[in-house]
């Protein structure tokens, strides 16, 4: 043996030395297990892809789903607790549109979530383009309206005119070819809808588009067994100790629609919490970290409602919300100026490649950091793509787990792993929450009151 194999033996067997000497905490705290921890996700979301398939809240596979999920956090050592609360909830029935002339044939269709049943009935259908007032034609009572994806209300509000102008139901057409449905709520606020709402596979919409256009009377006859109900369910979280009361809150949501699996929506999300859950446990962090899988939040963030309705005046760091995060190419503080400082030193230590653009600072509407926002604590996501080979098919059919590739998992739990860690452990943030017209103004800015007033989740007071 060489004299520098024995200073080099004798290096390892007093680094060994230290090593074994040092608390487990500190002796893996520079080397979270990112990769290993994103693969033990997805694995994980497989399982509950292919066992039970879509999560809608209050169904029976949601339910196995969740249970499993606990299952699967309480194999690791963790101690999750499940959060119950109730949601106006819905259900899909039977939902059977068909065509009767100018030939008969059934059509392809899924009732939006908040549409009720109904007796069949038959109706002449009518194209009300975009769905805006000057669309309509000047007879409508009776009939079914034929949708555009063009349309840019949202479904309150073009169900609402709809119904004001005697329409009897909605076929809206789907936004994207190849057959597919895109099943959405028609309610944020739990509503049902005013008339029956379909979505329509796009080539049998444009088709029959092409008909009306021509002169042709079409007419359908429609039913559906879907319908609104109360619900029972549950968020789970998992809480990982810190030093200091103030903690860090990251959520994902856990339900999706019901016609796939919801592997992209979101599993993405469900499977990079887990990971975090798998790679954290044990750590010595400065904050607490709570991981929370959302439920109903499909149908009006009512899972993110209920846990941000239970804060009180507890101290928060900030909120991380994510949901179908792909590989990130940003951080984005959502409108909220005081995040910024931390996210661009933590992007700086960053090469420009890792994450090119940086740090983004743009708030929107309609997922589960809202209900934190409105409750005045600053939340945070990623501008994170997703392929579009595979995003086109979200809430569809096909929005299976072959569409999420495991390298997808273990690239994008990197990199928020490592923001998650980074604020987790830092000495220098403080909790602050925004007064009332501070959060206000967040949205407002933004221009997003309209959109928030229009599906009846605008919380603050008119202005004269």
């Amino acid at each position: 043996m060489s004299n520098r194999a024995r200073q080099g033996r004798g290096l390892t067997l007093s680094l060994g030395a230290l090593l074994l000497s040092l608390p487990l905490s500190q002796l893996f705290a520079a080397a979270p297990p990112w990769a290993d921890s994103a693969r033990a996700g997805h694995a994980m979301l497989t399982r509950l892809c292919d066992d039970f398939g879509g999560r809608l809240t209050g169904s029976v596979a949601n339910e196995g789903a969740l249970t499993q999920l606990a299952a699967e956090l309480r194999a690791l050592g963790l101690q999750p607790e499940r959060v119950p609360f109730s949601m106006p909830g819905w259900e899909r029935g039977a939902d059977h549109v068909e065509l009767l002339a100018p030939l008969t044939r059934p059509l392809r269709v899924a009732a939006l979530g908040y549409t009720s049943p109904h007796a069949p009935f038959e109706a002449e259908v009518v194209d009300i383009g975009a769905g805006g007032v000057a669309d309509y034609p000047t007879v409508v009572t009776g009939k079914i309206a034929l949708l555009d994806p063009a349309c840019a209300l949202t479904a309150r509000e073009f169900s609402q005119l709809a119904f004001q102008r005697g329409a009897r139901g909605i076929l809206f057409i789907d936004r994207e070819g190849g057959g597919q449905l895109l099943a959405r709520t028609g309610s944020f606020v739990g509503e049902a809808l005013a008339l029956p709402v379909y979505s329509l596979a796009q080539e049998e919409g444009r088709w029959l588009q092409r008909l009306l256009k021509r002169g042709q009377t079409v007419r359908v006859r429609v039913a559906t067994k879907s319908q609104c109900r109360v619900v029972k369910t549950a968020n789970l979280v998992v809480r990982l100790p810190g030093r200091s009361p103030e903690r860090l809150i990251v959520g994902a949501h856990f339900d999706s629609w019901d016609l796939g699996q919801g592997a992209l929506d979101n599993g993405i999300g469900t499977a990079q919490l887990f990971a975090l859950a798998h790679a954290l446990r044990g750590r010595e962090l400065a904050h607490p970290i709570e991981l929370i899988w959302f439920n109903g939040e499909e149908q009006g963030l009512w899972g993110s409602r209920h846990a941000a309705a239970q804060l009180g005046a507890e101290p928060v760091i900030a909120m991380i919300n994510l949901d179908m995060v792909g590989v990130p190419i940003a951080v984005n503080a959502l409108g909220d100026t005081t995040l910024v400082p931390a996210l661009q030193a933590w992007a700086q230590k960053r090469s420009p490649a890792a994450l090119p653009r940086g740090v983004e600072n743009i708030n929107w509407f309609g997922s589960d950091h809202t209900p934190y926002q409105l409750a005045g604590v600053r939340a945070l996501t990623f501008n994170g793509p997703i392929p579009r080979e595979s995003v086109r098919f979200y809430h569809d059919f096909a929005d299976t787990i072959d569409k999420l590739p495991e390298q997808m998992i273990v690239d994008s739990t990197a990199v928020i792993g490592d923001l998650v860690l980074t604020l987790a452990t830092s000495t220098t943030l403080s909790a602050t929450r925004r007064t009332p017209p501070e959060t206000e103004k967040l949205f407002t800015d933004f221009g997003l009151e309209r959109r928030m007033q229009a599906v009846g989740y605008w919380p603050f007071k008119a202005k004269p």
